[in-house]
């Protein structure tokens, strides 16, 4: 893959235990700052819908490819992904190495988080 093809910004947000705002504690992501963010090419997969609350939901698979880094290479399935739309996609699957081993692909969902 060329890098002229990154060609959106995605940010990836890690799980991190936040305060409820009722002296508790729940699961949430970091924060905007410490989000790695990170230029991406998404290919776009064949969709489909799921029943959900008795109700149709659409769902969006992509494959998103971005150059391997120690911070890419930190990114799992429990992390989320954000685009620069503000859409959030839940991980599914990744980190893959590309075959020269120069990236990284990681396939997301849309339309579920």
């Amino acid at each position: 893959m060329e890098a002229g093809k990154l060609d959106r910004r995605v940010a990836f947000d890690a799980p991190k235990k936040v305060k409820d705002g009722h002296g508790g504690i729940k699961n949430g992501f970091a924060d905007e700052a410490d989000a790695t963010k990170v230029w991406a090419n998404f290919r776009y997969l064949l969709g489909g819908e799921t029943v959900q609350a008795a109700r149709l939901a659409g769902r969006q698979p992509i494959v998103v490819t971005v150059r391997s880094s120690s911070q890419s290479k930190a990114v799992d399935t429990s992390w989320r992904m954000r685009d620069s739309d503000g859409e959030i996609y839940n991980i599914r699957s990744g980190p893959v190495p590309s075959d020269d081993r120069l990236y990284l692909e990681f396939t997301v969902e849309g339309g579920v988080a």
